[in-house]
């Protein structure tokens, strides 16, 4: 049997010796998922092509004409880059700006990183996608999301307090001056997040946070590009090895011209608003609902639905003038969409609060207008914001039912474009129909602003992705890991492999069949494991395409949280092509874990939560890296720290005790640590000069760190 074995094992290496060298493997968007294609730069018998949508060039009059033709035996050039990252989303952003980061800091032989956008805008939902009031946490501000995610808002309200005239700016105050005064500058002053702005102005300030990486030519940005192939390389023992093939490289077409670029690289992330690369590539994974039986979610539906996914949106920006008339033609569809009950404002007025019955009592409702208003003209005396701008994101242009992921080319444009008349619809709804606070029906001053979206519609040049196609990965988030009720403490469960941190609801906008999947979640964490596809072929997944399930899909993909998974994304190729090792290894290895989590905190990301420790404290990487290892971790009752509280000797002794695994170990090293730290007073029998809280972790990191306790390199 075994030289029968050995036998097949070499014929079917012959096989593949003999073969045709330059085969790919690729997947129409019309075919079944994860079929397997070839393709090869020579002169072919017979043509073969795939179809592709051009997302940005969908209109409602011919959604047919963005879908592409690309024909696989066109000329390409070659680019060669250390990591390549297809999608230049808020994921695929962070993790770019990370690698160079990282490889900037420890002054080493620069990597060079090749990022693909399929629009010509960066920033993914918060640009392209129209989505510009960020979905956030209540602790944003300070300590609930990473460093680089804060520095990007700050620029977007130091762009504002530096390029526009402020009500409340006198002209001889200076711009710091203004922050201390107004603490956060707030230019839609929204209801619905602390952050809310043009989208023009963030793919500014992302521009320039990605500008040194361009500049020394460490990154290139390949905007208007879209995969549609990838290659692998070959695998010379099929029968004896069970791994993936692992990618070597992966064609893009240019939608403006196309032209076709081969892209080989060591690693790959895929940071697409779809999961493209995950189908491309045949590494497993799943859409829609799951079933109960395979996730344990007890709202999971009873049966798998691989076509409910989360509803996508084409969000549009109006502008309030007062006294004209802006009104829309009245759009196909719209006695439809009308008839079916589409437009509704829920019970909330245009202008003024309201309130509905709910089986609590009473809701209050806060005016529809300011909901994710973009300008609030009051907060300016500048004559760019005479009047409002408000970004109009809501249930009413939610498109459900249309499921685009693994979808023929003809099906998912025609989708879309039913998406943009939905959207339009609203408007016209707006301008015709909703009842007026103050009599009658419509607003038709409400005027459509095509310039805030960058398109010539109206409309976001790519529609607000809401789930995605999501990895198979070394761990699955399920609903029991977040959601409040299954969760007693004040945080979320506690991964030891955490690398990052979030708290959004479950938030899904969709069908639900069972009613609850949307709940509230206690502070979680981003689990390197969620990361890590089971099978691993070089490809990493870096935004709402990690391992989540449909449900904790929808507290997963928000804003900070995707940055967040970027950012660690991108610092987990740079480690893992720094010291040679796998992804795999890194989760695998205790030692190697922490290391990697050490280089995650030493460079603002945090990974665990805390409510009073931001990433500029001095003690922030002490705190993290004690709480993350167990040595010093949170209580399970609040989320706070309390730097400036006085340690105890007894919780000083306590936690000493931790650090060594033997009695007589233990015995010794307190006494010696003891020593050292009663300097400042913390052992001493007079309790004088008590170290706080943050001193004394500061101080037994530094110590613990020299003697190498904690497995770090």
């Amino acid at each position: 049997m075994r030289r029968f074995i050995v036998l097949l094992n070499t014929l079917s290496c012959l096989l593949i010796i003999f073969a045709p060298f330059n085969k790919v493997e690729a997947q129409t968007q019309s075919s079944v998922k994860n079929q397997k294609k070839s393709m090869s730069s020579k002169k072919q018998e017979e043509k073969r092509s795939i179809e592709l949508v051009d997302i940005s060039s969908i209109k409602v009059e011919n959604p047919h004409a963005a879908v592409k033709t690309i024909e696989f035996d066109r000329p390409y050039k070659t680019i060669k880059c250390d990591i390549f990252i297809a999608g230049g989303g808020l994921g695929g952003v962070a993790a770019a700006l990370k690698i160079w980061q990282l490889n900037n800091k420890e002054s080493a032989k620069p990597l060079h990183v090749v990022l693909s956008e399929e629009t010509d805008w960066l920033g993914g939902q918060a640009t392209a996608q129209g989505v510009s009031a960020l979905d956030e946490n209540s602790l944003v501000e300070t300590t609930g999301c990473t460093d680089n995610y804060q520095k990007f808002r700050h620029a977007i309200r130091n762009n504002y307090a530096s390029n526009y005239r402020l009500a409340r700016q006198p002209s001889n105050v200076q711009l710091s001056e203004l922050l201390n005064k107004d603490k956060y500058l707030y230019p839609g002053n929204c209801w619905v997040s602390r952050l809310s702005f043009e989208p023009k102005v963030a793919l500014a300030e992302l521009d320039t946070m990605l500008s040194p990486a361009l500049s020394n030519s460490s990154l290139k940005v390949l905007y208007r590009h879209k995969p549609f192939a990838v290659k692998n390389r070959r695998n010379f023992f099929p029968l004896i090895s069970n791994k993936h093939a692992p990618i070597k490289s992966i064609y893009l077409v240019n939608l403006d011209t196309d032209e076709h670029i081969c892209v080989r690289a060591k690693l790959f992330i895929d940071a697409t608003e779809f999961g493209d690369l995950l189908a491309l590539s045949n590494t497993p994974y799943k859409t829609g609902a799951e079933s109960q039986e395979q996730t344990g979610e007890s709202h999971a539906p009873e049966k798998a639905d691989p076509d409910n996914v989360q509803d996508f949106t084409y969000p549009f920006a109006l502008e309030l003038r007062p006294g004209e008339n802006h009104t829309v033609n009245k759009p196909p569809l719209y006695d439809d969409l009308l008839q079916r009950g589409q437009f509704s404002f829920d019970g909330f007025q245009m202008f003024t609060e309201s309130s509905r019955d709910t089986p609590e009592g009473k809701q209050k409702l806060r005016p529809f207008w300011t909901y994710r208003r973009l300008i609030d003209a009051s907060y300016f005396i500048d004559h760019n914001y005479p009047n409002d701008i408000a970004m109009i994101n809501w249930s009413s242009n939610d498109v459900r039912g249309k499921n685009i992921i693994d979808k023929p080319a003809q099906t998912q444009a025609e989708y879309l474009a039913f998406g943009k008349l939905v959207s339009l619809g609203f408007l016209y709804w707006l301008q015709t129909e909703v009842p007026r606070e103050d009599g009658g029906k419509g607003y038709p001053e409400l005027a459509l602003r095509p310039d805030i979206m960058g398109t010539l519609d109206g409309f976001s040049k790519h529609p607000y992705i809401r789930e995605s196609r999501r990895a198979e990965t070394k761990y699955t988030i399920v609903e029991q890991d977040i959601a409040s009720t299954f969760n007693s403490e004040r945080r979320a469960k506690n991964f030891t492999d955490s690398v990052g941190i979030g708290l959004y609801p479950i938030d899904i906008h969709g069908h639900e069949e069972i009613p609850g999947a949307g709940q509230a979640t206690k502070p979680f964490q981003i689990p390197l494991g969620s990361l890590i596809p089971q099978n691993f072929n070089g490809l990493l997944p870096a935004c709402k395409n990690i391992g989540v399930t449909h449900i904790t899909n929808g507290a997963y993909r928000l804003h900070p949280i995707e940055w967040a998974i970027g950012e660690a994304q991108g610092a987990l190729t740079y480690y893992c092509l720094k010291h040679k090792v796998r992804p795999e290894y890194v989760l695998a290895n205790l030692t190697t874990l922490r290391h990697f989590q050490h280089t995650l905190i030493e460079t603002g990301v945090p990974i665990y939560w805390f409510s009073d420790i931001a990433p500029e404290h001095p003690a922030f990487i002490a705190a993290q890296y004690l709480a993350i290892t167990g040595i010093m971790p949170g209580d399970g009752k609040h989320l706070h720290f309390y730097p400036d509280k006085p340690i105890s000797p007894g919780d000083a002794l306590f936690t000493l005790a931790k650090l060594f695994p033997d009695e007589q170990a233990k015995i010794r090293g307190i006494e010696k640590m003891a020593i050292e730290i009663s300097e400042n007073g913390v052992m001493s029998k007079e309790n004088t000069a008590l170290l706080t809280r943050a001193q004394f972790a500061i101080r037994l990191y530094s110590i613990a760190q020299s003697k190498n306790l904690f497995g770090t390199q």
